[in-house]
């Protein structure tokens, strides 16, 4: 697909993608080792083990946290990688709109909002956001309504080389429980609290229970390497969540505890900083009216892309 002017569509938009590797000749395959150790375990968020009204079923879409090894894919699950939207020189943001297809994510009371379908509408006004300041190419893990596992959205972004990535959700709470506000989570192996500790948990056991075994744990060898790995990415992914607070704070209502750790697995690729936004809680009438409404959405995105825009300019002025 052609851009409107001023803007170019990457060429691996075109190439498929299988598992752990990326596409031929990238060397997003990252050695024997590297690609088959991304996925150790954290889990993705999205939702929380704190979601109150979820679907039976809708914890498929989590992965065991502290495993790093996925069977591999055979050659009928390759799929076309997305397409990359922006200037061809710019860096690569990957946004990754939580749930989708069999997956509704959080469902709000009396079923009148899912999550899935609030972080692909957020993900594509984020994504319009990027594109019109032009500082960053951007490109969505999902666009339509389909099921990704958790390891695929990784590998998508690994594959793609992006140098972010933003993975969106709305969370939940137990019914009584009158949590509201926006969280952003990083990267931690011990999480900060037991409500994260609950949401790695949830949200990491998808893919196992779909028949997508991530694994056995680690041996010490690999577990060293990734954690070295790890070590740039993550304060550079600390360093960006502090930035999207910030830059969100005064528009968006946030939790008191606004930035918080998990071991979330879709936050896991050793060599691509990534947080996750829950955006507010779908359980919450005032956030859901908020994450549902064009204008808080238009809110969200704004500071997104703000934040993104401060993130690239930090790193070309250390150069």
């Amino acid at each position: 697909m052609q851009n409107p002017a001023g803007h170019a569509v990457g060429g691996q938009d075109q190439r498929a993608w299988t598992g752990g590797r990326g596409p031929p000749g990238t060397g997003a395959d990252g050695g024997a080792g590297a690609r088959q150790d991304l996925a150790g375990g954290g889990g993705s968020h999205s939702g929380g083990g704190h979601r109150g009204r979820r679907p039976a079923g809708a914890d498929r879409r989590r992965a065991d946290a502290g495993h790093a090894h996925a069977a591999p894919r055979s050659a009928a699950a390759r799929r076309p990688l997305p397409a990359v939207d922006g200037p061809a020189d710019r860096p690569l943001v990957i946004l990754d709109p939580g749930h989708g297809g069999h997956d509704p994510g959080a469902v709000a009371q009396g079923g009148a909002a899912r999550e899935k379908d609030l972080t692909l509408a957020l993900a594509r006004t984020v994504r319009a956001r990027i594109l019109a300041g032009g500082r960053a190419r951007v490109a969505l893990t999902r666009d339509t309504d389909r099921y990704l596992s958790l390891r695929e959205r990784i590998e998508i972004g690994r594959a793609l080389g992006a140098r972010l990535f933003v993975s969106l959700h709305a969370d939940a709470a137990p019914a009584g429980d009158a949590a509201h506000g926006a969280t952003i989570y990083t990267l931690s192996e011990t999480a900060s609290d037991a409500e994260a500790a609950a949401l790695a948990r949830s949200e990491n056991r998808a893919d196992i229970v779909r028949g997508i075994d991530l694994g056995a744990a680690r041996d010490d060898v690999a577990s060293i390497l990734i954690d070295l790995a790890q070590r740039e990415t993550r304060a550079d992914a600390l360093a960006f969540a502090r930035l999207l607070h910030r830059e969100a704070e005064a528009s968006v209502p946030f939790r008191p505890d606004h930035l918080r750790t998990a071991s979330l697995m879709v936050l896991k690729a050793p060599d691509m900083p990534s947080v996750l936004l829950e955006a507010g809680y779908i359980t919450n009438a005032t956030d859901l009216a908020f994450i549902g409404a064009p204008d808080g959405q238009r809110r969200i995105a704004d500071a997104i892309a703000r934040a993104i825009d401060a993130h690239f300019a930090r790193k070309a002025a250390r150069r």
